[in-house]
């Protein structure tokens, strides 16, 4: 039906003029003003995309060309992994004295780097997905973009260091990719070649066990749930399975905070600094262990490496391979928390 141009009135009544009139009404129009505008915006918006996933890699490529230089740190290649070498190193110095009750205000203090960080790791998906391509391809990481990935990673460590991954200076994190002088650091070896056929399956598939403990670490749990024609629906996490009543059928999966052993951890060292101005050593060094394999495990599923990260705790400060590299030594002694002395 075409309706003409004019003046429309429309009357809803019942058929004897009586009170009481129910209506159910639905309107719509077809119109050629708009034309292709939505197959425009839709090419605009792919174009925008690239264009920024373009700005953002470049961007990545500038930051990563400054890259930090340690006195310690060799040059020439060196074997991935011999004694307790692991190529993706972080270190964390205890500060003291710390402030009794500055950690009850560091998540305040601490939301400038929330804010940048939020997009820097942002940048990061698209940097490592290109970089996923280049290693695919060629075999090698491209550098600048190596060194931007460690440098976010760097980054998120300090501020972790300094927040509430272990709480362990008052040392307010500097804003930059480079390497300080600051009491925690990360750095990572660049590697000369990389697998082509790992790159597909390490990120995901053969980092699953490692996942899984790092879940245990940080209380992140992944959950899926399903239901069945009778009506019960099944939660799956990697916690927990159990069959729920539920009328409609739904299938999803998503994620949520559970039971966190460092968050825990770190509680205790929060309330007995409040307490007795303390931090336990013995338990700092915990935490630095538990943090040290979540950051391999960053490491290892960011594709920056191909070894794979080793099932230990070592705890501590200072990196069993930062040791090595420092003295030169391919199999330093065990590492001997007590023998640690207080910073």
């Amino acid at each position: 039906m075409e309706l003409l141009s004019g003046d429309w009135e429309l009357v809803i009544m019942n058929a004897d003029a009586s009170d009481g009139v129910s209506a159910n009404v639905q309107a719509a129009f077809n119109s050629t003003l708009l034309g292709q505008l939505p197959r425009g915006l839709w090419l605009s918006g792919v174009i925008a995309l690239l264009i920024g996933a373009g700005l953002i890699t470049f961007g990545a490529i500038l930051l990563g060309r400054d890259r930090p230089a340690l006195s310690w740190r060799a040059d020439v290649a060196m074997p991935a992994q011999t004694g307790r070498h692991y190529p993706a190193r972080l270190e964390g110095h205890l500060d003291a004295p710390l402030s009794r009750g500055l950690w009850l205000v560091k998540w305040l203090l601490a939301i400038p780097h929330f804010f940048i960080l939020f997009f820097l790791w942002f940048a990061l998906l698209f940097t490592t997905i290109i970089s996923g391509f280049a290693i695919l391809f060629t075999g090698r990481y491209p550098r600048p973009l190596f060194d931007f990935a460690v440098g976010v990673l760097r980054w998120s460590w300090r501020v972790a260091f300094y927040s509430y991954s272990a709480l362990a200076t008052d040392r307010y994190p500097p804003f930059t990719l480079a390497s300080t002088d600051y009491p925690a650091d990360f750095d990572v070896d660049y590697p000369q070649r990389l697998s082509r056929g790992l790159v597909l399956v390490k990120w995901w598939l053969l980092a699953i066990p490692h996942l899984i403990i790092v879940s245990v670490f940080t209380g992140t749990v992944w959950s899926w749930w399903d239901q069945n024609d009778t009506g019960m629906s099944r939660i799956t996490t990697n916690d927990f399975s159990q069959w729920e009543d539920s009328g409609t059928w739904t299938s999803d999966v998503g994620q949520a905070a559970g039971f966190s052993l460092l968050g825990i951890l770190v509680l205790i060292a929060a309330l007995m600094l409040l307490f007795t101005g303390c931090y336990q050593r013995s338990l700092f060094d915990l935490v630095m262990g538990i943090n040290r394999w979540i950051y391999r495990v960053s490491a290892y599923t960011l594709l920056l490496r191909d070894e794979y990260p080793p099932f230990r705790l070592d705890q501590g400060p200072g990196d069993p391979g930062s040791e090595e590299l420092r003295t030169g030594s391919y199999a330093p002694p065990p590492y001997d928390a007590s023998s640690q002395p207080m910073e």
